[in-house]
């Protein structure tokens, strides 16, 4: 089946229907009947390849803005590569498994812990292939071309053991490893999270001043001394181990009046510090180094017989609070590494919901951390330690998902390590290419700086971690129960794990000598579902045989850095020592029209379906091109109305060129170059310069770069000047005339070239033009890209012909100056005088064309620039004076002429005009009537 249109022969009345909302999906549908996308494989096969390998959507609710400029973005380039001689297949991808499913369940009534594991884990599945079917339309609703019969899904068996191999990977490099230390803790989501899954918004917390008193100054202090220390969290400080300070910092022992006891803090912040504490008259009584103060005891606040020790860390500064830290290393990163340096306790007395537990001590038994801040500062308050407290407005990690804030929390969980690979991320990073530029020293900071990977999850929806338990606690990790658990998970799907206990999953006769009864234990935690799709590579990319690993391009908005570019490049790294990809372009985010954030609580969201039911994809298609995405993207619905203007500037002047080519036969009426006119001759050579420019574009990405170049062509190049002229050719010379052929030879080289440059960008618009060119291919998706072409007088052209349109332009400015004086109405109504020097003189005779033509006025006469009057408009080089022309309108041409009736056969035609009727219509004579 191949679309047809009616045309109307009419030379100016040529007509291609609009109605984008309605057309564009009933091409659609011809596209998936005649198996387009498939037919465009099979022409590649055998040529180069080239790989953009998706991303994975989270395959939960509609699309939105963000999605659609990623997923057309992609699609320009895969329809571009394809047409450009390479073989390139897209397979779009979803990331199914995680804690979002699981809530849209429990929120639609089923309680996750009344139910099996299979049980539950069977709805979700459910759910998400529904979410992925919903989310499937509405990307091909866009235009997107692709495997979408056959996508990858994260939840599919094979994608799951190709998973559980990468783990195996990481294992048998000794990578994961088992440890209690702080992470990003979600209470709401009562998991872990990794840091990909946390967003950071600001809060106001209540800083705490306060001391702790000296019971071992190590011949420093006086043991009635107290160290001044400051926090953001006093909820945390039953957990509190120690106090951080810097061994460079100077500290300043001070007292002040009123108060026989002296304190510690830094020297710096002591003016600071005695204005917010009300102090009086203080006095510093010695200043020491903080490399002195090192392992002073104090006395816990809470809890006299507990002793908190003084490091030397590097993490102080003198922003804020009083130089003397607050350490707990079971609530913080930092505070865990020194704590380890220092071999303190890893103490973190709150469970999986937020309440403190009885380890905090009565006062804070079964309390939320967040009202466990109040009871702290009381608890100080009645031991006389507090020294001050206040609001404190700083940045905080939320779950991303949950929106809830978080906490740190040590819990035992399963790590990847970093920190041994580090160097090889590093290095890999070095070999692959990123646009903008900047994304590399970004990912490369964000890798240097990461710690290692938590990839323990506590939930049920996801891929498990395939580790097994001896009968004395060792962990089993082994390459060969690893495989065999991959096996069965490829033929059976994850479920498999929670489906059998621990020895049916095993080998056959598997023994291990830390199991001297042959009994096991399995892991019940889940992968974080970042080394999902993280994964992808080797589910995905080395699974289908007729893709490449590592693919030659990851496309994804810029938050991926520290997410799927990521954690892909650690997991690739680890199973092969080499980047998952050749090349990284990444996106900024879709904002709305004031800045912010898009969500549907503020009601500023606009969807792709909304903008597509009202003017078509097309319009969304053209939108991703018009922009910047290499930063933030606004987004409102005036943008869209916009570019609208600029796709009916891309249709008309498609439409025009059309409609004056429908008597053209590229096969018996084409005029070869060498015998055009020099005007076509020259459109041609910007023609193909344009072509040069846009697949260069293409090839770097550059997409605003096209779109501008394209609104340029149209305006400038063709509408202001090409198509202007070609009136009193196309419509006035005879029909088989060598001039209106010559002219129609590039209109039609323009419409092919323009067709086949944009069905990347446009391709419901290109398919509806392409029927009715004379073209062999069925779609002009099966063609390929324009080939640059190579012209031997190019350059004469462009340069005689680019100072012509100097020319031009001074001449256009004084018709509008002539114009405004009201001396000629059209600029067919003038009569120029120029005034040129020998330089112009000798342009204007190189171009071989009818000059007065290509001003498109009635009358020209050329003089010297010495005799140019006072009266006449000076520019560079030429002198120009406009007069009305002298004359008639001729009925047919529009120009005024002194010839007009002439021939008497024709009263109303001027002489050119009833040459032309007389010649090429002889039985327009014998009845008196004018072509």
């Amino acid at each position: 089946m191949r679309v047809k249109e009616t045309l109307n022969l009419g030379k100016t009345k040529f007509k291609m229907r609009g109605n984008l909302p309605v057309k564009e999906a009933e091409r659609q549908d011809v596209w998936t009947e005649n198996k387009v996308y498939e037919h465009r494989q099979k022409l590649n096969e055998g040529k180069p390849t080239f790989i953009l390998h998706d991303g994975p959507p989270y395959a939960n609710g509609d699309i939105h803005m963000g999605h659609a400029l990623n997923k057309i973005t992609k699609d320009f380039i895969v329809r571009y590569k394809s047409m450009n001689g390479f073989r390139a297949p897209y397979v779009p991808g979803w990331d199914t498994h995680g804690l979002p499913i699981e809530q849209k369940l429990q929120q639609a009534g089923y309680d996750r812990k009344k139910m099996s594991t299979n049980e539950f884990r069977e709805l979700c599945r459910e759910y998400a292939l529904k979410q992925v079917d919903r989310q499937r339309t509405e990307f091909k609703r866009l235009g997107v071309s692709g495997e979408w019969d056959n996508p990858y899904l994260t939840l599919k068996p094979e994608f799951e053991a190709a998973q559980i191999r990468v783990f195996g990977a990481f294992a048998k490099r000794k990578l994961i490893y088992r440890g209690k230390k702080p992470v990003y803790w979600s209470w709401s989501s009562e998991s872990a999270l990794a840091e990909a899954e946390v967003e950071y918004h600001d809060v106001t917390s209540p800083s705490a001043f306060y001391g702790e008193k000296v019971i071992d100054g190590k011949g420093v202090l006086d043991d009635d001394t107290y160290m001044v220390v400051w926090t953001t969290t006093p909820w945390t400080i039953p957990a509190s181990e120690g106090i951080t300070i810097d061994a460079g910092f100077d500290y300043a022992v001070v007292q002040h009046s009123g108060d026989d006891h002296k304190y510690v803090l830094a020297a710096e912040l002591v003016d600071e510090n005695a204005e917010r504490f009300g102090w009086e008259d203080v006095k510093v009584v010695k200043t020491v180094k903080g490399a002195d103060l090192d392992r002073v005891l104090c006395e816990h606040p809470f809890d006299a017989d507990r002793k908190i020790v003084t490091m030397l860390g590097d993490f102080v500064t003198l922003d804020a609070g009083t130089g003397l830290v607050h350490t707990a290393p079971g609530y913080g990163e930092d505070d865990y590494r020194i704590g380890m340096k220092y071999d303190l306790p890893v103490f973190a007395p709150v469970n999986n919901q937020g309440y403190l537990t009885e380890e905090a001590g009565p006062d804070f038994a079964g309390v939320f951390y967040d009202d466990a801040n109040k009871i702290a500062l009381d608890k100080l308050k009645a031991a006389g330690l507090l020294l001050n407290y206040m609001p404190y407005e700083h940045s905080y990690p939320f779950d991303w998902r949950t929106k809830k804030p978080i906490i740190f929390r040590a819990t035992p969980q399963w790590f990847a390590s970093v920190g041994d690979m580090r160097d090889e991320i590093l290095h890999a990073i070095d070999d692959v290419q990123f646009f903008p530029e900047w994304g590399q020293k970004r990912l490369h900071n964000m890798i240097r700086d990461r710690g290692d990977w938590v990839i323990s999850r506590q939930r049920v929806w996801g891929v498990p971690l395939p580790i097994f338990y001896a009968e004395d606690g060792t962990a089993i990790m082994e390459t060969e129960t690893i495989n065999h658990v991959a096996d069965l998970v490829g033929q059976y799907g994850s479920n498999v794990w929670f489906e059998r206990d621990a020895k049916d999953l095993l080998p056959d006769g598997y023994t291990n000598e830390h199991s001297p009864h042959g009994e096991f234990t399995k892991e019940n935690d889940i992968m974080d579902v970042w080394f999902d799709s993280g994964s992808s590579h080797q589910g995905v990319l080395a699974e289908r045989d007729y893709l490449t690993y590592p693919a030659d391009l990851y496309l994804e908005g810029s938050d991926q850095y520290r997410g799927w570019f990521n954690s892909s490049l650690i997991t690739s790294v680890a199973v092969s020592g080499q980047a998952p990809y050749k090349q990284v372009l990444s996106q900024g985010f879709t904002l709305d029209n004031k800045g912010r954030k898009m969500s549907k609580s503020l009601g500023n969201t606009i969807a792709p379906e909304e903008v597509i039911k009202q003017m078509g994809a097309e319009i969304v298609r053209l939108w991703v091109a018009s922009v910047d995405a290499s930063s933030d993207v606004r987004v409102s619905m005036e943008s869209f109305k916009q570019v609208a203007d600029g796709y009916k500037k891309f249709r008309n002047t498609m439409r025009f060129m059309l409609a004056n080519t429908t008597d053209f036969d590229p096969e018996t009426n084409r005029v070869a170059f060498d015998d055009l006119a020099t005007v076509d001759q020259y459109m041609a050579v910007r023609l193909n310069d344009f072509v040069a420019e846009v697949k260069d574009h293409y090839d770097h990405y550059d997409f605003l770069d096209i779109y501008k170049l394209l609104l340029n062509f149209l305006t400038v190049d063709l509408s202001n000047f090409y198509l202007d002229i070609a009136k009193d050719i196309m419509y006035i010379d005879a029909e088989d005339s060598h001039s209106r052929r010559s002219m129609q030879t590039v209109f039609y080289d323009t419409l092919v070239t323009l067709t086949k440059l944009f069905t990347p960008m446009l391709p419901h618009t290109t398919e509806e033009i392409w029927p009715f060119l004379k073209e062999s291919e069925e779609f002009v998706q099966l063609t390929d890209m324009p080939t640059v072409q190579t012209y031997a007088n190019a350059d004469d052209l462009n340069n005689g012909w680019g100072q012509f349109m100097d020319l031009r332009s001074a001449v256009l400015k004084a018709l509008e100056e002539a114009r405004d004086a009201k001396l000629i109405g059209k600029s067919l109504e003038a009569h120029l005088d120029l005034y040129v020097d020998d330089k112009t003189k000798a342009m204007l005779s190189s171009l071989d064309t009818n000059v007065r033509q290509m001003l498109m006025v009635s009358a020209l006469d050329l003089h010297d620039l010495a005799d140019a009057p006072a009266d006449a408009e000076k520019f560079d080089g030429v002198a120009i004076k406009v007069s009305h022309a002298d004359g008639e309108v001729c009925a047919r041409c529009r120009m005024t002429k002194t010839d007009v009736g002439s021939d008497t056969a024709y009263p109303t035609l001027c002489a050119r005009c009833a040459d032309i009727v007389r010649t090429n219509y002889p039985e327009s004579v014998a009845t008196g009537l004018e072509e």
